[in-house]
């Protein structure tokens, strides 16, 4: 069933002004429904290994820490996080099962959110590709990532008119493009780049041998090169080209040509690989172009780092709305996902903190599972576009009213799988 606005407290009435700062302003988040809850309503908490989130959530507080030295402007919920951070970052690692749980109970309160008119979020599912590269040019290796250009600029809305669509990768309001008589105006989209808009420019970071390979790299914004010489080689997202994300694997639905309930990343790399001209120019309507940068920071077996600054870590960290949510909050995540193969229905029950963003992550109740590296971690975030019910981790410091006096809502039942792609 339909969950109603009355069902949901309002907002502002939920969460008052953080304590301490009479500047900040009440929590508020657009076209978002809330209602308090309680650890003993989330299915599956008392049964959930707790301490790789808490290791996660230590992870968010360094960066947020270091932002409460400055006198940069802050959200009222990255505010109320510094406390709990405060304390994490005291705890002797690796913390018991117990501990960590107690600590998430006694530091927050859940409180389901959704957008409103509806009662569960979407679930997709990313990973870091392993690919073959060369750092130069070679026979068969012809297909290039770039790095970020210089003329590329981004400025916050009402600074400067926009002359055309422009988007930020991450789904932010954000005008990316170039300058153009004193405006941003769009920068070269997908076919334009792929077309040489960028040769001769020395641009070219590393070079892979299957366009496809390439083109998921862009929707994961992350990969493992393995180099010729069979050294490993870091890429990371570094910009995005300011034209809109769009899911391929939509329009594979909308002309009849997959099933949305049978659509899977591998369903769109097969049809792609066995349709070649149909397939570059799917490809090229997705005119948003990552540039990448070399992370050389990283050991072979280090995971990528995310949008927050930090590593991710496999199942605890997911990407969020970054135009809605602050990195480190905690979310727990309740739902039916097919993990062990595409008919399988495992529940998924477990916190996770939002440490990442991408393109096709818009929502309050909108989560994209990081999985890992490598050919079994693609699989699996591959066939994820699922519903499931989202709890926010909300700081004692944001009060929320008396949580063991309003019911929850009855659950609706499970959607069809949706068909939106992920992207970083």
């Amino acid at each position: 069933m339909m969950i109603g606005r009355t069902a949901f407290l309002c907002v502002a009435a939920l969460i008052p002004m953080a304590a301490g700062d009479a500047a900040a302003k009440p929590f508020r988040l657009p076209d978002t429904q809330l209602l308090p809850a309680s650890f003993e309503m989330l299915n599956g908490w008392a049964s959930d290994d707790h301490v790789p989130a808490l290791e996660a959530f230590r992870k968010s507080c360094e960066p947020i820490l270091r932002r409460a030295k400055t006198k940069a402007p802050v959200k009222p919920l990255e505010l109320a996080l510094r406390d709990p951070c405060s304390r994490v970052v005291l705890y002797r690692m690796p913390a018991s099962n117990t501990t960590a749980r107690v600590f998430f109970e006694q530091n927050f309160r859940p409180v389901r959110i959704s957008k409103v008119g509806e009662s569960d979020g979407f679930i997709t599912g990313y990973y870091e590709p392993e690919i073959e590269g060369s750092r130069k040019p070679h026979e068969g290796f012809g297909v290039p990532f770039y790095r970020r250009p210089p003329e590329l600029r981004s400025r916050a809305p009402g600074i400067a008119r926009v002359k055309g669509p422009s988007r930020a990768a991450s789904g932010t309001k954000m005008q990316t493009g170039t300058r153009k008589a004193g405006r941003i105006v769009p920068y070269h989209d997908r076919a334009a780049i792929e077309d040489g808009a960028l040769d001769g420019r020395d641009l070219e970071l590393v070079w892979t041998n299957d366009e496809i390979d390439a083109f998921f790299t862009h929707i994961q914004g992350s990969a493992r090169v393995r180099l010729r010489d069979g050294t490993l080689m870091r890429i990371n997202y570094e910009a995005q080209n300011g034209h809109s994300y769009l899911a391929v694997g939509r329009v594979l639905i909308e002309r009849g040509i997959v099933p949305k309930d049978e659509m899977t990343m591998d369903k769109i790399r097969t049809y792609i690989a066995e349709h070649p001209e149909e397939g570059r120019e799917l490809m090229r309507m997705n005119r948003s172009y990552i540039f990448f940068r070399e992370v050389g920071e990283l050991g072979q077996d280090d995971e990528p780092v995310g949008a927050q600054g930090v590593s991710l870590m496999s199942e605890r960290s997911i990407a969020v709305d970054r135009n809605l949510h602050v990195y480190g909050t905690p979310f727990w995540i309740d739902a039916t996902l097919p993990i062990e193969h595409e008919s399988a229905e495992t529940p998924y029950r477990r916190l996770m903190v939002a440490q990442d963003t991408g393109g096709a992550i818009v929502g309050p109740a909108r989560a994209d599972i990081y999985f890992g590296a490598g050919i079994e971690a693609g699989a699996v975030a591959g066939r994820l576009r699922h519903p499931g019910t989202f709890y926010m981790l909300v700081p004692n410091a944001l009060e929320v009213a008396d949580l063991a006096q309003i019911p929850m809502p009855a659950k609706r039942p499970a959607e069809p799988k949706q068909n939106e792609q992920s992207t970083k």
